[in-house]
């Protein structure tokens, strides 16, 4: 069974794995920095705004989802939140631990009375956009716009 917590810096390792490996199409340069990420998730876990989900089979990590809650002035002040990078290691997929993070991501921002969640995905495979769907986005409710800036050639 998938337990899900937040993520703490113990974690460094296994999330430079996730990511660099299972997520992203820029994975992270080599050698990691293990201690800056270990920095980074610590300004995470005291930020009460950004939660790093983590879920762990048999005490290894193997998905993890970030939910980042935005204060807000409009719809009678209650803030939103926003889903990003939402991976599962490649040898666990389709054994639903992505579906139960999101649905613990949810679950957080209705607790946080959180009026909605946003989250895009680079991805154009049906597959990941049914996943989506399933875990109760609309595709066709809003327009989504991206710009990017240059990347650091230190980080290619």
């Amino acid at each position: 069974m998938l337990e899900i917590r937040k993520a703490t810096r113990n974690d460094a390792e296994v999330l430079i794995d996730l990511y660099g490996n299972h997520l992203t199409k820029y994975p992270p340069k080599e050698p990691q920095e293990v201690s800056a990420w270990q920095e980074k998730i610590a300004r995470f876990e005291s930020n009460p705004h950004h939660k790093l989900l983590v879920g762990e089979i048999n005490g290894r990590v193997v998905s993890a989802v970030t939910l980042v809650i935005i204060e807000n002035l409009t719809n009678n002040m209650r803030p939103y939140a926003v889903i990003e990078n939402v991976v599962t290691h490649k040898d666990f997929r389709g054994n639903g631990y992505a579906k139960n993070l999101m649905q613990r991501a949810s679950e957080i921002a209705e607790e946080n009375n959180c009026y909605k969640i946003m989250l895009l995905t680079g991805s154009k495979k049906e597959s990941t956009l049914r996943f989506y769907e399933n875990c109760g986005f609309n595709k066709n409710e809003k327009t989504g716009f991206i710009k990017r800036f240059e990347v650091p050639t230190e980080w290619l």
